[in-house]
């Protein structure tokens, strides 16, 4: 859990996902088109992914991917609909320019 933790701390956006997964892709290209740069740890590419995997598990997500850190913190345990909730009610820009992801 540490990794994790560790990781989602080191940019402004984090992404924990899967290359497979079509709802990561959503996430990220969704994140793109805001204007942030987020970081991304494919976990079926990296060697520690399934420990991160487990990591992802004990923080309560299920499934364990796409997980989305914004300013080191978690967005909830359903990263997708928390991510759509706050864009619709117009808090997901405000939140981004906070953490330092976007700026205009």
């Amino acid at each position: 859990m540490d990794r994790v933790m560790k990781l989602a701390s080191q940019k402004a956006v984090v992404i924990f996902s899967k290359s497979s997964c079509s709802m990561c892709h959503a996430i990220k290209r969704f994140f793109y088109n805001l204007g942030a740069s987020p970081a991304i740890h494919e976990l079926d590419e990296d060697p520690r992914g399934r420990e991160m995997e487990r990591a992802l598990l004990g923080l309560g997500f299920s499934p364990t991917v796409p997980a989305v850190f914004i300013g080191g913190r978690l967005l909830r345990l359903d990263s997708t609909s928390t991510v759509m909730s706050l864009h619709l009610n117009g808090s997901l820009v405000p939140m981004l320019k906070e953490a330092g992801a976007i700026w205009l």
